[in-house]
């Protein structure tokens, strides 16, 4: 059994999830424009530096703050 969680969520169709299959991480990330990506990482350093570089505040309805929640978030993971 796999442990999902739910780093951010909007609505049903902008939302960011985290699922652990064993060592792998796969990151689904949904949004209105483009879809679902999903991203599978092999470690967890490996995951906080494409959610550094890919994620950005002006995505995020709550800007800088809500950013730094799903950095937190991501972290914790």
């Amino acid at each position: 059994m796999f442990a999902k969680h739910v780093i951010y969520k909007n609505d049903h169709y902008n939302m960011l999830t985290v699922e652990v299959q064993g060592k792998t991480l796969v990151v689904r990330q949904i949004s209105d424009q483009w879809g679902e990506e999903c991203h599978k990482f092999l470690s967890r350093p490996e995951m906080m530096h494409w959610a550094e570089r890919h994620l950005v505040a002006e995505d995020f309805p709550g800007g800088e703050q809500q950013l730094a929640e799903v950095m937190n978030s991501l972290r914790n993971v």
